[in-house]
């Protein structure tokens, strides 16, 4: 049996529990994805598969459904600290070919930071993979105008939860999520 995915959605969410447990089925909760049975794949984005809105894969799936995903999970009980989980995605002009979806999960980065860090991530996996000629000295702003100009990558982006932990000793967890359908 060949399972290729078709639709991906991207979602994100934040608990906040004294159960490190439990703060991270809140953060699900908040992502809207808690009621599957997720099992974590790794990072390809499938040959011809099409993002859609949360609300349309939300409607293919049914809770207990066993669920693939692509998670970055972070967390933290120190209070005040910065904490942020994101996923990059980069997909190629042909989408007959696979792309990547990139996990970062970090400390003391702003959610574009973290952000910009996943998608630079993603893109340059795809770039390799490809044959793209870049440079890895340059920020990611100009290595995505290489990128995008080479004319084989279509599209990168990201999805991005980072927040500040919560005080009194409780776990703060954030997650970002594709789901494959």
């Amino acid at each position: 049996m060949r399972l290729i995915p078709r639709k991906l959605f991207l979602t994100r969410g934040v608990g906040v529990h004294r159960e490190k447990l439990t703060s991270f089925e809140l953060a699900l909760r908040d992502a809207g994805i808690a009621y599957f049975n997720l099992v974590r794949v790794s990072s390809i984005f499938p040959p011809s598969c099409q993002i859609v809105t949360k609300d349309e894969g939300m409607k293919l799936l049914q809770p207990g459904e066993i669920v693939f995903a692509v998670i970055a999970e972070m967390a933290s009980n120190e209070p005040g600290r910065r904490i942020a989980s994101s996923l990059g995605v980069a997909r190629p002009t042909d989408s007959t070919k696979y792309g990547y979806l990139s996990e970062h999960h970090t400390y003391g980065q702003t959610e574009q930071e973290a952000g910009d860090y996943a998608e630079d991530l993603a893109a340059t996996m795809l770039a390799t993979t490809l044959g793209i000629p870049f440079d890895a000295e340059k920020d990611y702003n100009a290595r995505k105008e290489q990128y995008l100009m080479g004319g084989e990558i279509v599209d990168t982006t990201s999805l991005t939860m980072a927040v500040t932990a919560e005080p009194g000793g409780v776990w703060t967890t954030t997650i970002a999520s594709a789901i494959l359908i």
